[in-house]
């Protein structure tokens, strides 16, 4: 069955999205004609990456016993400069807790390029849109 989450305008520029009992908003900044009172689309799906590389980190820590404190994922992004509009580059940091050891680096790397939302990317799944009345 596949999951729903439910996008309704509220004004100008500014949607409500409703999923599993919880709402975000989105919003254009004003610069672009909104009102800049929540992240843009675009935004959250770069923020959407970010935090499933943070929450896969965060369970390799707790599955190894390692603390989570310290533990942060700072997230850069462009634009791609041709069309269509797209985001183009993504970089990405993970802040390890302090006393991270050096011997489990390169298995959390491999674990974060493995969370859900990159390997979406990678393999992008199939998008249709329909229009009704």
């Amino acid at each position: 069955m596949m999951n729903v989450i439910h996008v309704s305008h509220e004004v100008g520029d500014r949607f409500r999205i409703r999923i599993r009992g919880h709402e975000a908003f989105v919003d254009q900044p004003v610069d672009d004609g909104g009102r800049d009172s929540a992240p843009t689309p675009t935004e959250l799906f770069v923020a959407g990456l970010a935090s499933c590389v943070a929450f896969y980190a965060g369970r390799f820590l707790r599955r190894h016993d390692l603390p989570t404190e310290g533990l942060a994922v700072e997230c850069g992004f462009e634009f791609a400069p041709d069309r269509p509009a797209r985001v183009g580059k993504v970089e990405l940091v993970v802040h390890l807790p302090e006393g991270f050891p050096d011997d489990r680096r390169k298995a959390l790397l491999s674990v974060v390029e493995h969370c859900t939302v990159h390997n979406s990317l990678n393999q992008p799944p199939e998008v249709g849109i329909a229009l009704e009345p």
